[in-house]
């Protein structure tokens, strides 16, 4: 459980430095360190970045950094694509889950790794309509994976919307709580029709250190080159997900015989590694 705390604390950092990262981290930290089923970390996930997120937006908020119009245009249709994808999500086992989030992750390492014009014009104010539709397909993407999405939408705020990147993190924390909130409702309704269950205590325990972690990275993010800290997030990235394609390829390849049957199967057998 140490470990697994000191993950919270990564996921605070990343969050309060850079806007994302906060599922990309919860999700592993969740089922390689504390071992919990990947549906439960998914669900777990979204509950705890969204309220970290809620919190660490706070100062940004204050600090001017928040651009209203694409937390509208963004955040409220992304809440239902994300919705849409948690529903989606329940007819893949978590392999599968875990597989695409690795692949996401790839590919915003590679966005993160290409330097960003932060001085970019955005030609005037894009249309609501554009905007609320990256907004629904990040939100869709997001929710089956159970990431808050901050890794997708931060790179989509500033290549295009034409926001400087503090203002893109502080937007992007607030558009990861609300489109969170709906991807929670659904994840929660999955696991129980799975027989499973969150473990509270462990939600709580990530949240507190979340936040303090957020704080902190607020702090350090103030402090520090963006562009330095990101291509580090992006290195950590790579290795992360290519470990995390690691241990689940080989479960889709040939997946245990218990979750053949729980798959397949009108209902899973007693003792069942899934049954809480």
């Amino acid at each position: 459980m140490i470990a697994g705390l000191l993950g919270a604390v990564l996921v605070g950092l990343a969050l309060g430095l850079m806007g994302s990262g906060g599922s990309i981290l919860t999700v592993p930290v969740l089922t390689f360190l504390v071992g919990q089923d990947e549906k439960v970390a998914v669900a777990g996930s979204m509950a705890i970045v969204g309220l970290v997120c809620a919190v660490a937006g706070v100062p940004y908020a204050r600090q001017g950094n928040v651009d209203v119009r694409s937390l509208v245009f963004f955040g409220l249709p992304g809440m239902a694509g994300s919705y849409a994808g948690a529903w989606a999500s329940q007819f893949v086992v978590g392999a599968v889950q875990l597989a695409v989030f690795a692949g996401l992750m790839l590919v915003a390492a590679v966005l993160m790794f290409r330097p960003l014009d932060l001085t970019r014009a955005a030609g005037g104010p894009r249309s609501g309509v554009k905007i609320a539709i990256e907004g629904i397909l990040v939100g869709a993407v997001t929710g089956f994976v159970g990431a808050g999405g901050g890794f997708l939408i931060v790179p989509a705020l500033v290549l295009l919307g034409g926001l400087p990147m503090h203002r893109a993190v502080g937007t992007s924390l607030f558009i990861i709580a609300l489109k969170s909130i709906p991807g929670f409702a659904k994840h929660y309704q999955i696991l129980g029709e799975l027989g499973l269950a969150l473990d509270w205590s462990v939600v709580g325990a990530f949240t507190v250190v979340g936040i303090a972690g957020s704080f902190a990275g607020n702090a350090m993010g103030r402090r520090l080159p963006q562009d330095v800290l990101r291509k580090l997030f992006a290195a950590f990235l790579v290795i992360l997900g290519v470990y995390i394609v690691a241990r689940s390829v080989p479960r889709l390849v040939d997946p245990p015989a218990a979750a053949v049957e729980w798959t397949d199967g009108p209902a899973a057998p007693a003792g069942d590694p899934q049954t809480p």
